[in-house]
């Protein structure tokens, strides 16, 4: 069984980024079920609009809504009592990629806050960088990418689960606010390869 708030939340960050004028990669978005545990998860990636292919700089969110979590709002909407509130993990992974070189690591942190902004009552954390590093077959090209990773949940409560609105006000800064960010980090003064030629048909 879907259940029906989870699709509210994916719903609510998609207005959230398209009101950030954000650039969806289709081809990148999933919608997983764990057979085993019954655990949900959804990805989904975001770029600027005329970044070209791959795009310069990205955020990919990934949504987790575990079993327990579920019980716990099956049980709400039921009007039984639950221990802990349900709660959806989240993640942002912003990464800049298609680095001709090494990137300036303090520069890069420096353009990054240290939270997100309020997500109802919580915020997503950062993590510290990942360096990617990505040779061809014949070693003669590297393609070069830094992620970093804000976590963290949301936690829901009677008024989120029983009005969509109030979900989508918890949520709608994420929009604005990874759209400026990924502008910071593609005005830093990095290296970039070209983008990918495009297919011509014609």
């Amino acid at each position: 069984m879907l259940d029906h708030v989870f699709i509210d939340v994916i719903g609510a960050l998609r207005k959230a980024f398209e009101a950030g004028f954000l650039e969806r990669q289709a081809l990148e978005e999933r919608f997983q079920v764990d057979v085993l545990l019954g655990d949900l998860s959804w990805e989904t990636s975001y770029s600027l609009p005329g970044e070209g292919m791959p795009p310069r700089v990205r955020a990919d969110i990934s949504l987790d809504w575990p079993t327990w979590s579920q019980s716990a709002y099956r049980s709400w909407s039921i009007g039984e009592a639950s221990d802990d509130p349900p709660e959806i993990g989240i993640e942002i992974v912003l990464r800049i990629q298609r680095l001709a070189d090494g990137p300036d690591i303090d520069a890069v942190m420096k353009a990054l806050p240290d939270e997100s902004p309020p997500i109802g009552s919580d915020t997503l954390e950062r993590s510290g960088p990942t360096i990617e590093q990505t040779y061809n077959d014949d070693m003669d090209q590297c393609h070069i990418a830094v992620e970093v990773s804000y976590e963290g949940t949301y936690r829901f409560d009677d008024e989120s689960m029983r009005d969509a609105a109030v979900l989508e006000s918890h949520v709608a800064s994420l929009g604005s606010w990874v759209g400026s960010t990924l502008v910071r980090l593609g005005d830093l003064k990095l290296n970039f390869q070209p983008p990918e030629p495009e297919d011509d048909d014609g």
